[in-house]
Protein backbone atom coordinates (compact mmCIF):
# COMPACT_ATOMS: atom_id res chain seq x y z
CA UNK A 1 0.00 0.00 0.00
CA UNK A 2 1.20 3.50 -0.84
CA UNK A 3 0.35 6.50 1.35
CA UNK A 4 0.22 9.88 -0.39
CA UNK A 5 -1.06 13.27 0.65
CA UNK A 6 -4.02 13.88 -1.65
CA UNK A 7 -6.24 12.99 -4.60
CA UNK A 8 -3.95 14.63 -7.16
CA UNK A 9 -1.09 12.42 -5.97
CA UNK A 10 -3.29 9.36 -6.48
CA UNK A 11 -4.24 10.55 -9.98
CA UNK A 12 -0.59 11.07 -10.93
CA UNK A 13 0.39 7.59 -9.75
CA UNK A 14 -2.57 6.02 -11.57
CA UNK A 15 -1.52 7.76 -14.80
CA UNK A 16 1.93 6.26 -14.29
CA UNK A 17 0.33 2.80 -14.21
CA UNK A 18 0.43 2.14 -10.48
CA UNK A 19 -2.77 0.22 -9.84
CA UNK A 20 -2.18 -1.11 -6.33
CA UNK A 21 -3.87 0.23 -3.21
CA UNK A 22 -3.20 3.91 -2.46
CA UNK A 23 -4.41 5.71 0.65
CA UNK A 24 -4.54 9.49 1.11
CA UNK A 25 -3.48 11.14 4.33
CA UNK A 26 -5.44 14.37 4.02
CA UNK A 27 -8.71 15.04 5.84
CA UNK A 28 -7.98 12.35 8.42
CA UNK A 29 -6.02 12.61 11.68
CA UNK A 30 -2.65 10.84 11.48
CA UNK A 31 -3.45 8.46 14.33
CA UNK A 32 -6.76 7.49 12.70
CA UNK A 33 -4.95 6.92 9.39
CA UNK A 34 -2.34 4.78 11.14
CA UNK A 35 -5.00 2.59 12.75
CA UNK A 36 -6.76 2.25 9.38
CA UNK A 37 -3.49 1.15 7.74
CA UNK A 38 -2.74 -1.36 10.49
CA UNK A 39 -6.20 -2.91 9.98
CA UNK A 40 -5.31 -3.48 6.32
CA UNK A 41 -2.14 -5.24 7.52
CA UNK A 42 0.13 -4.55 4.57
CA UNK A 43 3.61 -3.26 3.99
CA UNK A 44 3.39 0.51 3.64
CA UNK A 45 5.30 2.80 1.28
CA UNK A 46 5.11 6.39 2.42
CA UNK A 47 5.23 8.72 -0.57
CA UNK A 48 4.49 12.19 0.73
CA UNK A 49 5.79 15.33 -0.96
CA UNK A 50 9.41 16.31 -0.37
CA UNK A 51 8.67 19.60 1.35
CA UNK A 52 8.62 20.41 5.06
CA UNK A 53 5.00 19.31 5.49
CA UNK A 54 5.65 16.07 3.61
CA UNK A 55 8.74 15.38 5.71
CA UNK A 56 6.82 15.88 8.95
CA UNK A 57 3.89 13.80 7.78
CA UNK A 58 6.18 10.98 6.62
CA UNK A 59 8.00 10.96 9.94
CA UNK A 60 4.81 10.95 12.02
CA UNK A 61 3.06 8.24 10.00
CA UNK A 62 6.22 6.12 9.92
CA UNK A 63 6.70 6.38 13.68
CA UNK A 64 3.07 5.49 14.39
CA UNK A 65 3.06 2.50 12.04
CA UNK A 66 6.38 1.13 13.28
CA UNK A 67 5.13 1.45 16.85
CA UNK A 68 2.02 -0.49 15.83
CA UNK A 69 4.20 -3.24 14.28
CA UNK A 70 3.87 -2.54 10.55
CA UNK A 71 6.76 -2.60 8.12
CA UNK A 72 7.24 0.89 6.67
CA UNK A 73 9.27 1.80 3.58
CA UNK A 74 10.51 5.39 3.55
CA UNK A 75 13.56 4.59 1.41
CA UNK A 76 11.57 4.77 -1.81
CA UNK A 77 10.43 8.32 -0.96
CA UNK A 78 13.97 9.41 -0.13
CA UNK A 79 15.42 7.89 -3.29
CA UNK A 80 12.73 9.37 -5.51
CA UNK A 81 13.06 12.81 -3.97
CA UNK A 82 16.83 12.76 -4.38
CA UNK A 83 16.35 12.00 -8.09
CA UNK A 84 13.72 14.64 -8.89
CA UNK A 85 13.86 17.25 -6.10
CA UNK A 86 15.59 19.84 -8.27
CA UNK A 87 12.91 19.46 -10.96
CA UNK A 88 9.63 18.90 -9.08
CA UNK A 89 8.46 19.33 -5.52
CA UNK A 90 5.60 16.91 -5.15
CA UNK A 91 4.08 13.57 -6.06
CA UNK A 92 1.32 15.11 -8.16
CA UNK A 93 3.96 16.41 -10.59
CA UNK A 94 5.51 12.97 -11.18
CA UNK A 95 3.34 12.09 -14.19
CA UNK A 96 4.02 15.35 -16.05
CA UNK A 97 7.73 15.06 -15.19
CA UNK A 98 7.90 11.49 -16.53
CA UNK A 99 6.00 12.54 -19.63
CA UNK A 100 8.53 15.32 -20.20
CA UNK A 101 11.46 12.95 -19.65
CA UNK A 102 10.01 10.38 -22.06
CA UNK A 103 9.61 13.02 -24.76
CA UNK A 104 13.24 14.09 -24.24
CA UNK A 105 14.41 10.50 -24.57
CA UNK A 106 12.30 9.97 -27.70
CA UNK A 107 13.76 13.11 -29.30
CA UNK A 108 17.28 11.88 -28.60
CA UNK A 109 16.53 8.49 -30.16
CA UNK A 110 15.61 10.06 -33.52
CA UNK A 111 19.09 11.47 -34.05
Amino acid sequence: MIVVEGKRDVASLRKLGIMGPIETSTHIPVLELSVKLVEKGKEIIILTDWDRRGDLLSSKISSDLQYLGLKVDTDFRMTLSSLVKKEIKDVESLYSYMKKMRSCVNKDETY
